[in-house]
């Protein structure tokens, strides 16, 4: 009987066996979170399922400008008191 070869080496998985065995890849993506693919012993792309996809996009994606930003924050709603008290320096003796 044949040795088992691992179907992902502890670097990823490398092109070859990305492509021979890409349902064992889709499954795995989606079992156990992002799968690394490497091309001549570097990481070349990440598999990953939909949604943790979908979740990066979103993340990544920020308003046009700082006001819209603040505008649509949660925080807007905070009531938050800004004051202080001037501060005029420290006496300095010359």
């Amino acid at each position: 009987m044949r040795a088992k070869t691992p179907i992902r080496s502890s670097a990823g998985w490398q092109l070859q066996t990305a492509k021979a065995k890409f349902s064992e890849l889709f499954r795995r993506a989606h079992s156990e979170g992002p799968q690394y693919v490497t091309r001549q012993g570097k990481e070349a792309v990440v598999i990953l399922p939909a949604e943790d996809f979908r979740r990066l996009i979103n993340r990544q994606r920020q308003p046009t400008s700082l006001v819209k930003f603040f505008g649509e924050s949660p925080l807007k709603s905070v009531d938050l008191d800004l004051r202080r008290r001037p501060d005029y320096g420290r006496k300095v003796e010359l």
